[in-house]
């Protein structure tokens, strides 16, 4: 299932200068974007600590292997 967000009050000149990379990179803004936003979470990626301290209300959607975070079972 793709997920979608919507960023509101973006500074003055940030649509502008998004336009302008995207076409540099012969994308489109919203591929921009994307791109843009992957290498910033691939590059510092949350750790558990980030997950566990979310806010009431938030959810999270746990996929270890999406975040390179491995796991061992329980030594009873």
């Amino acid at each position: 299932m793709a997920e979608q967000i919507l960023v509101r009050n973006l500074p003055s000149g940030t649509k502008a200068a998004l336009r302008a990379r995207a076409d540099q990179n012969h994308r489109s803004v919203e591929a921009e974007a994307r791109a843009i936003l992957s290498e910033a979470v691939r590059r510092d990626p949350p750790t558990i600590v980030d997950l566990v301290r979310a806010p009431d209300g938030v959810e999270i959607e746990f996929e270890p292997g999406r975040l390179g975070v491995g796991g061992r079972p329980a030594e009873l």
